[in-house]
């Protein structure tokens, strides 16, 4: 299968600005060296800590960012260097879902306003014709008709994603880039979201990239799942197997913190120690290497390479031979 999106050793790095002559003397390397590939009506699970580079990332795939070196394809075509005025027709196929709606969405217009004008911009449609794709997204997602007249503080924060949502897919996109769309929501109401976007992923054939920090909440939405560390990906995999046979130690320490809803279950906890180092000075070899209990003198000086340890399963750990013994005998 061709992919929809292919990333190619994706870097960016911000300068950090310091002194009275304001020169750049350090650089913040957010995303540095990703590479990822998603199918068409694919969902690809994007985990990490805060501070990792995942949304970075994500807003570098729909350009609201420019990469500082790297490439990013779409349906075969090269996107990284695209001018503004280029990127239009592109906003019609890439769309994203970002983590707080009220943040995102135009508190001084209407709903109906907000939804009507992605159609404006792309010039699609005519006054009649607009209005009525406005109601058909709110019915859609589960809105009333007549919240077209309101403006979004009149909602609740579910209310308010499904606007976002709404308006994502107000021109049939290909991509959407979800921005940890239900962070930010209650728990009760987190599922709600989820299986919205599930079922209009079905109906429209979407494809996902679901950007999120707990791997309690892209289990059941994703198909493949990439774990991100301080700007770079250290282990990919489909979800299922991922769970089962996780090889990186920082995987295993995300999933262990995964609350399990049987109480006379025991579970061996890996409990990370330390905070996620400055990406402005990372560790010297793997980066990883001074919260990981494994860690060797080999993983201090030399970053492990994100080589395959099974099918469609890849993980960046010097240890992986042994891990995978580990996985294997528990599993």
């Amino acid at each position: 299968m061709t992919p929809l999106l292919e990333v190619n050793d994706l870097k960016m790095h911000f300068p950090v600005r310091e002194g009275i002559f304001n020169r750049s003397r350090y650089f913040n390397r957010a995303v540095d060296g990703v590479s990822l590939h998603i199918n068409p009506g694919e969902t690809l699970g994007l985990v990490g800590e805060s501070g990792c580079g995942k949304s970075t990332l994500g807003r570098c795939i729909v350009r609201l960012y420019q990469p500082t070196g790297g490439s990013i394809s779409f349906d075969g075509s090269d996107i990284t260097h695209l001018r503004p005025g280029a990127l239009r027709p592109l906003r019609q196929n890439i769309q994203m879902i970002f983590q707080d709606p009220m943040e995102s969405l135009n508190s001084r217009h209407t709903v109906g306003e907000i939804l009507e004008e992605p159609l404006l911009v792309q010039g699609l449609g005519k006054g009649p014709e607009r209005a009525a794709r406005v109601r058909e997204l709110l019915n859609i997602v589960g809105l009333p008709a007549r919240s077209v007249s309101r403006y979004p503080f009149e909602f609740s924060g579910g209310q308010r994603q499904r606007i976002g949502i709404a308006r994502a897919i107000a021109l049939n996109p290909r991509l959407i880039v979800c921005d940890e769309p239900v962070s930010a929501l209650d728990v009760s109401i987190q599922s709600q979201v989820l299986n919205l976007m599930v079922d209009l992923q079905k109906e429209f054939n979407l494809a996902y990239l679901f950007i999120a920090h707990d791997l309690a909440v892209v289990k059941h939405v994703s198909d493949r799942i990439a774990i991100m560390y301080l700007g770079r990906i250290v282990e990919t995999a489909e979800s299922e197997t991922l769970y089962k046979e996780a090889r990186h130690p920082y995987t295993r320490s995300l999933i262990s913190a995964i609350p399990i809803p049987d109480p006379h279950r025991n579970v061996e906890r890996e409990i990370l120690t330390g905070d996620v180092p400055s990406p402005i000075a990372p560790p010297a070899g793997c980066h990883f290497h001074p919260r990981c209990p494994r860690a060797e003198e080999r993983c201090k000086v030399e970053y492990p390479s994100l080589e395959l340890v099974g099918e469609a399963h890849r993980s960046a750990c010097h240890l992986n031979n042994q891990l995978g013994a580990s996985a294997d005998s528990t599993g």
